[in-house]
């Protein structure tokens, strides 16, 4: 087995979620690439040392670069805030280090377009941190959709909604400020990337984003409190998409529901274990929607869980992207999502701006189709 020397950047939320991960993900996966913590950066070198200490890590970084450019860091992950996603992904690929970026991939279009130039030009392995949708029962009702088990898709309505900004007495914070920190660049590409990757490419939208508290504790709120569009994906189904930072009462609301012409499927992440499946056969009496409780037989759930029902967590999903990421690097080959896949949600994200501009519906720039 041959060890390679992980460095992240960012050791707040999603980094520890990251040196957490990477410090299981061999015991849990067996992964022919043993991850060794080797660095961590931070905003501060006196934060890079307390996390070096607290995480586990061999050594801490004065900055980013330093990290980058050491030769024992063979592969980066990228946990800082998206507005430095550019700098750090041109750096590390320049040096062909492969590269997981958290989400959104850059703090505008033009960022992620570049981004994903970048990676692709220097040919290295890269990939997006879309955590969500790697429960096994998102992953198991993705196969179901990709299998045609519920027939033709006829309609998809999504759901990322969250109520950490519903009191209208929350203070400002780097939350409330530019456009990459709204709920259109904060929550919203999580269910952008779960349509896609559970319906296929959207090809128009017509959006409303709106601000609702337009000021905390006398400071302005200059981005995003909420969002819905009306969309149309590439093979006809129709859908609806809802994101939204004040939606009383909703811890994770990260909530899916597709209709079929043999069947329909309902998701909740608050509820992350279970998936509700309704197969139009049977008596009539009889037919209704039925629990599935994940388990053994469903995606990724055997590493950690022998016990069907027993469930999986958050910080699990973030081991099995770090098992994805390192079976990518060892097998020199993709896995989704890629950089262009999260391009493919920044273009969902610019048109729906677009479309609140324009007050009309708006084309959505086609890219590739993602890698099954």
């Amino acid at each position: 087995m041959s060890e390679i020397g992980i460095g992240i950047i960012g050791g707040g939320y999603m980094g520890k979620a990251h040196a957490v991960a990477y410090a299981c993900v061999g015991a849990l996966f067996d992964t022919r690439l043993k991850p060794r913590l080797e660095m961590v950066a931070a905003s501060s070198p006196a934060s890079a040392e307390r996390y070096r200490k607290a995480f586990g890590f061999a050594r801490a970084a004065a900055d980013w670069s330093d990290l980058v450019a050491d030769p024992k860091v063979e592969a980066v992950v990228i946990a800082s805030p998206q507005e430095t996603h550019r700098a750090i992904v041109e750096a590390a690929t320049s040096l062909g280090k492969p590269v997981f970026c958290e989400k959104p991939l850059g703090a505008s279009l033009a960022e992620a377009e570049a981004i994903t130039a970048a990676a692709e030009s220097a040919g290295v392995v890269n990939m997006i941190g879309f955590n969500y949708i790697r429960t096994p029962a998102s992953q198991y009702a993705r196969r179901l959709v990709a299998e045609g088990e519920i027939g033709d898709v006829t309609w998809f309505r999504g759901e990322h909604t969250e109520d950490f900004y519903a009191d209208p007495e929350m203070p400002a914070s780097w939350r409330t400020e530019g456009e990459a920190n709204g709920t259109m660049g904060d929550l919203a590409p999580h269910m952008i990337n779960a349509a896609l990757a559970l319906i296929g490419p959207i090809t128009g939208l017509m959006a409303e984003i709106e601000t609702v508290h337009h000021d905390r504790g006398g400071v302005a709120v200059t981005n995003d409190d909420h969002a819905q569009m009306m969309c149309r994906f590439a093979g006809g189904a129709m859908g609806h998409l809802y994101f939204s930072r004040i939606a009383t009462g909703r811890k994770m609301g990260y909530i899916y529901e597709i209709t079929g012409t043999k069947g329909a499927i309902r998701f909740n992440q608050e509820d992350q274990n279970s998936l509700w499946l309704y197969r139009a056969e049977g008596p009539e009496a009889e037919r209704g929607f039925r629990q599935i409780l994940t388990g053994p037989a469903h995606p990724d759930y055997l590493p950690f869980c022998q016990g069907p029902g027993h469930g999986t967590g958050y910080q699990d999903q973030i081991a099995i992207e770090a098992r994805d990421f390192l079976e990518a690097i060892a097998d020199g080959t993709p896995r989704w999502p890629t950089f262009r896949d999260g391009l493919a949600v920044s273009q969902v994200v610019a048109a729906a701006q677009k479309s609140q501009a324009t007050r009309q519906w708006q084309d959505v720039v086609q890219v590739k189709d993602m890698p099954q």
